[in-house]
């Protein structure tokens, strides 16, 4: 589990790392001809590397285009659910939280995928709060039998659940999990998840080994930026993939970056990263792996999302809505958090057509798996 190698680091020992690096050490990640370790993630991160951007901006572009070509993948968030049995300081789905609770039917669901097909999209993201009674196993296996026939990949940010729990999703056709540890600082998380089986750092910790160990295609990693310090967050973060890479390696990763929004409850952030600190570190994880893909929500503005394209960013959303029902059945319940790029996917597909790049709608289909040419054989 990777718990064994969390608990081998301090987080102000990595930290005090971090901001140690010098000019030497990004210069020699840069220049680096074999496959750049953890150490070099530090370099590029570290304050030390905001000189190079430019730089990193060039050899991310390269590798990116290496590796994916001129593609952009997008894809829509579905919300099932407003319902959370969670207090989290920074949610607006927060159990403390006095909001009108929500959760989506069978015949509702169909209506949002209806919609969300009218708009193109052939990747759906399912969300909910974390409620395991009302938004559990039975109701998430149901979901999946509606959702399954009317799109090639379905991806789910739900509670984490137990190995079994994640094989019985596979079967019925979920492609990818995302979980974000929110902050790898034991302290602060505990601060930020006072009740709810969220609080519970270890067990979110160790989900991905249990969602790589269940046979997952895909597993999404992140934290939530402005929690604690995002260098530190980040290394452990990146130190996680690194992990979860070599033990689970015939899964693909994708790595996100969502920095706090406002929400009802708002939180402060404790730290405020800037575009250009954000632009840093999506060039460092395309310095970092090649492989992993980047994703970059609606939380950021239009500018900077259409530059992200040209950064290292292969991955994005488009028209999101972050409450349950927002597409079709009930617009007006309360949003998760506050989205800034409000454009279609439609408008937003002609930008990235017009910067030379190929909308991809599809991300893969099932087809493409040996283990399901083998069940249909």
């Amino acid at each position: 589990m990777f718990a064994d190698i969390f608990d081998q680091y301090d987080w102000e020992e990595v930290k005090a790392s971090i901001y140690a690096k010098t000019a030497i050490d990004v210069e020699r990640a840069l220049t680096k001809t074999t496959r750049r370790d953890i150490e070099d993630f530090k370099a590029l991160v570290s304050p030390a590397a905001a000189d190079y951007l430019e730089p990193m901006a060039q050899l991310s572009r390269q590798l990116t285009l290496k590796r994916f070509g001129k593609t952009i993948q997008l894809f829509a968030p579905m919300y099932l659910s407003n319902e959370c049995q969670n207090i989290c300081t920074y949610c607006g789905f927060s159990l403390d939280n006095k909001i009108a609770r929500s959760t989506l039917n069978g015949t509702q669901i169909l209506q949002e995928v209806l919609a969300i097909k009218k708009l193109g999209f052939d990747h759906v993201l399912l969300v909910t709060g974390e409620a395991n009674k009302t938004v559990g196993l039975d109701y998430f296996e149901k979901a999946l039998k509606i959702i399954r026939p009317h799109f090639s990949h379905i991806s789910m940010e739900v509670q984490p659940l137990d190995q079994s729990e994640y094989e019985q999703l596979i079967a019925g056709g979920l492609n990818t999990v995302l979980v974000y540890q929110e902050t790898y600082h034991k302290a602060d998380y505990k601060k930020h998840h006072p009740k709810g089986k969220k609080s519970n750092f270890y067990y979110r910790l160790n989900t991905p080994d249990r969602i790589g160990a269940a046979g997952i295609h895909k597993i999404g990693l992140g934290v939530l930026i402005g929690l604690e310090d995002w260098r530190t967050d980040s290394f452990f973060n990146a130190l996680h993939l690194n992990y979860l890479e070599q033990k689970y390696w015939k899964s693909r990763f994708s790595i996100s970056f969502p920095r706090l929004r406002p929400a009802e409850g708002f939180l402060e952030p404790k730290v405020i990263m800037s575009e250009k600190e954000l632009v840093q570190l999506i060039c460092a994880y395309r310095i970092f792996n090649e492989e992993v893909e980047l994703s970059l929500s609606t939380r950021e503005r239009n500018a900077f999302r259409d530059h992200a394209i040209h950064l290292g960013i292969n991955t994005l959303s488009a028209g999101s809505k972050t409450n349950p029902g927002g597409y079709e059945v009930n617009p007006e319940t309360l949003e998760q958090f506050e989205i800034d790029d409000t454009r279609s996917p439609e408008e937003f597909a002609k930008i990235i057509k017009k910067a030379g790049y190929e909308v991809v709608w599809k991300d893969w289909d099932m087809a493409y798996d040996q283990s399901e040419l083998k069940t249909s054989s």
